[in-house]
């Protein structure tokens, strides 16, 4: 199984539309890929939070059709990385898993909105709903960003819903980068799965996303990475070596809490 993460520089956004059409361009890049990844809030910025509610949009709106349509075309999985999903009168920080057929399988919103210094908590709804989605390679578990900061969740996601895999969407900025990559390789580690990142580049509001994406085994080796540009992360990982490692260092049946 190839996965790949498309780490895309969101400073300097001009148009969710101009966003889009690089997006796709980069993900042409990832031909081959089985599963292709993006970061939070991409078609947007994170950081540019007087357009949130200008550039959300339903789960079927411009930005999921774009990438349905091109999980369809290429024959992937796509993790859609995260926009502003408008639902009523709340927002969300959402994403969604589309299959080869570009179908939605899985959504998650955002439950760890983040509160420092940021105002995504003032406009966004957090979710409630924790996501593991079955696919053609095991069992999927959906997060974003500042959740990674909450082992309970990937616990959750692993022990009570079977999780062998961890999909990250984020914006993570440069002050902690360091946390980032300790955390990465700490949620694979202690749930022994496979985690691949998306973290987002470029200065936008003054702050600097750290990139750094990531590709993690489950012994919580880093198996591919990236630095602080816009690049597409990509590694071969196997379902087999999950087997056979919760088998071989059986850590998740020796819990006694």
């Amino acid at each position: 199984m190839k996965v790949s993460s498309v780490q895309l520089n969101t400073a300097g956004i001009v148009s969710k539309n101009e966003m889009i059409t690089h997006a796709l361009e980069m993900i042409d890049r990832c031909h081959g890929s089985d599963l292709i990844v993006l970061p939070e809030l991409w078609n947007v910025g994170f950081f540019n939070y007087d357009n949130y509610k200008t550039y959300a949009e339903a789960l079927d709106g411009r930005t999921v059709t774009a990438l349905s349509e091109k999980a369809k075309e290429l024959g992937c999985y796509i993790f859609t990385g995260s926009f502003v999903e408008k639902s009523g009168e709340n927002y969300y920080n959402t994403s969604i898993l589309l299959d080869r057929e570009g179908k939605n399988i899985a959504e998650y919103r955002k439950i760890h909105l983040f509160t420092y210094k940021s105002r995504e908590p003032e406009i966004l709804t957090p979710g409630k709903n924790i996501t593991v989605a079955d696919t053609e390679f095991g069992k999927i578990g959906l997060a974003t960003c500042y959740d990674l900061r909450f082992p309970e969740l990937f616990r959750k996601m692993t022990v009570e819903m079977g999780a062998e895999y961890f999909l990250i969407t984020s914006c993570w900025p440069y002050p902690r980068i360091e946390a980032w990559n300790v955390l990465n390789k700490a949620r694979a580690l202690e749930n022994t799965c496979y985690l691949i990142s998306c973290n987002a580049v470029g200065v936008s509001s003054g702050i600097r996303a750290a990139g750094h994406s990531q590709i993690v085994d489950p012994w919580g080796n880093l198996i591919a990475g990236s630095g602080y540009e816009e690049t597409i992360v990509s590694a071969e990982i196997s379902h087999d070596e999950v087997l056979r490692i919760r088998k071989e260092f059986p850590v998740l049946n020796d819990r006694r809490l």
